[in-house]
């Protein structure tokens, strides 16, 4: 299945706000039976001061599904990807472009239904969304009919010099397969 898209608004006043609006579900090719993935619909990521280099938030939970009447091959791997931040006309200043935004998936939160060190995160280490990259991955059977999967990924911004006063909007976009 397809995943969450978010988007995030990044408002610079004298202050800088940073914001995902909105994240949805969308469906995808299904690599199992019953594959979903939901994420928050909006977040902000706060309001940093007009020079600050950086901000980091938490998107929210974002979890990964799969469902079927028996037990099944319970693999899949989520990517997450963003479209960048822009205000205004998007001109090089009002631009905080998508290898700007770093991504760290943490640590899974909670888990059903699949075998200990079944899945892995992608990203320990907070990484450029200047390509996409694994969000987190699973492999194996599962050992219930319904398994589950969630993670609280944190976003790092880095703000590049010379950026105007805005509210920055953003698309982060969440996928499994």
């Amino acid at each position: 299945m397809r995943g969450a898209v978010g988007r995030r608004a990044l408002g610079l006043s004298a202050l800088l706000a940073l914001a995902a609006l909105p994240l949805t579900a969308t469906p995808a090719q299904a690599a199992a039976p019953g594959l979903a993935i939901t994420a928050p619909t909006s977040v902000s990521l706060g309001t940093v001061t007009v020079g600050s280099s950086s901000i980091s938030a938490s998107l929210g939970t974002v979890r990964v599904s799969t469902a079927s009447a028996v037990l099944h091959l319970a693999s899949w791997t989520a990517t997450v990807s963003t479209s960048g931040f822009t205000t205004g006309g998007g001109s090089a200043a009002e631009l905080v472009p998508a290898g700007s935004v770093s991504y760290q998936s943490g640590p899974a939160t909670a888990q059903a239904g699949l075998a200990l060190n079944a899945c892995a995160p992608g990203q320990l280490l907070a990484q450029p969304l200047s390509v996409p990259r694994e969000a987190f991955s699973c492999a194996g059977l599962s050992l219930l009919s319904s398994t589950s999967l969630s993670w609280n990924p944190t976003l790092v911004v880095s703000l590049p010099p010379g950026l105007v006063t805005g509210a920055y909007l953003g698309t982060i976009t969440h996928s499994v397969a």
